[in-house]
């Protein structure tokens, strides 16, 4: 199988993140085919690129802005079996693609997704529940601790069967981040669109597929989190036109447990947290439902 690797930058801002990202993908031990940086058309912005990375690396100009027309751009150059993709700020473990691959032996598994380990450039705040390390962009507790069947994988760490996009199409920019407009759910979305073409394809979670993701100080920020939370249930509120969002559901039972654990440990930081961001969430959701009505 031939695999190609998907990385898509917007900003000059993320050279040093984007360097040691690229670095790393040329320090697997399973080599990728080729590795595809996909940048915003902007001339200025190929230009620096152009001059700084590696030269085993492929420069692609997007068709358009945000991350899902990168994304898209990068898949329909891309000449892959296996098709990867890893965040510009993240950098992967040196056994992530081999054992990615592992996981495509298996014929029904068109889609794989691994652990996203937050890497904090200061102390993690004290007030950051790991269950809400999605806003981070990372693996957050209530995930599955062993390899399983999920619904759909996280962007910062996830490879697909060059079929799946043959059958689903790409994916939606709609739901897709977009600068510092915080939209998310493209994945997700495409997940559960390429399930309901082909049911009987697997999913899969392993968490011995691992990047890690660095997490800037202006990230580790209430403000942040919230505009973060925001923007999770917007999305959510677009996804919902057409989709049965059960996961999501299971995820809030999960945040109100862990909310009367906190209670009763006297972790009230964290627990305010908690509670705020579920709030902040549910207002979104009825914004964006109120907004695409």
């Amino acid at each position: 199988m031939k695999v190609s690797v998907i990385v898509c930058t917007y900003t000059k801002e993320r050279l040093n993140d984007v360097l040691k990202c690229l670095h790393s993908l040329l320090d697997q031990t399973t080599k990728p085919d080729e590795i595809l940086l996909v940048l915003d058309p902007v001339d200025e912005l190929v230009q620096f690129y152009e001059e700084r990375i590696p030269n085993n690396v492929k420069i692609v100009r997007s068709h358009g802005f945000g991350l899902s027309e990168a994304r898209n751009t990068g898949l329909k150059v891309a000449r892959g079996d296996i098709i990867a993709f890893i965040d510009d700020d993240a950098w992967a473990d040196k056994y992530w693609l081999e054992n990615m691959l592992k996981n495509f032996e298996d014929k029904e598994v068109w889609v794989v997704g691994g652990k996203i380990v937050p890497v904090f450039d200061k102390k993690r705040p004290k007030w950051l529940a790991e269950e809400l390390d999605w806003i981070v962009g990372c693996t957050y507790k209530a995930m599955p601790k062993n390899k399983s069947e999920i619904r759909n994988p996280i962007g910062a760490n996830m490879g697909f069967k060059r079929e799946a996009f043959k059958i689903a199409g790409y994916f939606r920019s709609e739901v897709g981040r977009y600068g510092k407009k915080l939209l998310s759910g493209e994945e997700a979305e495409f997940a559960m669109r390429l399930k309901k073409l082909k049911p009987n394809v697997k999913i899969i979670y392993d968490p011995s597929v691992i990047v890690y993701h660095r997490v800037p100080e202006s990230r580790a920020t209430l403000k942040y989190a919230f505009k973060r939370a925001y923007y999770e249930g917007y999305s959510k509120a677009i996804l919902s036109r057409e989709y049965n969002l059960d996961t999501e559901y299971k995820y809030a039972k999960t945040l109100i447990s862990s909310i009367l654990r906190r209670i009763v440990r006297f972790k009230f930081s964290e627990c305010i947290t908690l509670i705020l961001v579920v709030f902040i969430v549910f207002f979104g959701n009825i914004v964006g439902k109120l907004r695409l009505t």
